[in-house]
């Protein structure tokens, strides 16, 4: 439910800053399944499952554009809880190095 309402304050963000984007949230257990599907530019892991770090790691390496690995992170615990789709959209920019 949560992280609903940050995708969606994500998409304002990004809508406000005239940006054409898709953000969207799915389970753990769907990730493969969009990987697989979607051209994916960056992932971003709630801070409730940061435990599955390593898991993604592995998953993500060499998923990305030319073979490289897509960059990835934990969501910064702080911006989640307070919903700071600015914070966050700016935390997944720096990872595409934008």
């Amino acid at each position: 439910m949560s992280t609903s309402v940050l995708v969606k304050k994500m998409q304002d963000e990004a809508k406000a800053q005239g940006r054409d984007t898709e953000i969207f949230a799915c389970s753990a257990s769907e990730a493969d399944q969009k990987l697989d599907t979607m051209k994916i530019d960056v992932v971003l892991l709630g801070p409730q499952v940061a435990y599955m770090r390593a898991d993604f790691e592995n998953k993500l390496k060499g998923r990305g554009e030319g073979g490289k690995d897509i960059p990835f992170d934990v969501i910064d615990m702080r911006a989640y809880g307070m919903m700071d789709g600015k914070t966050v959209l700016a935390q997944a920019d720096k990872l595409m190095g934008k």
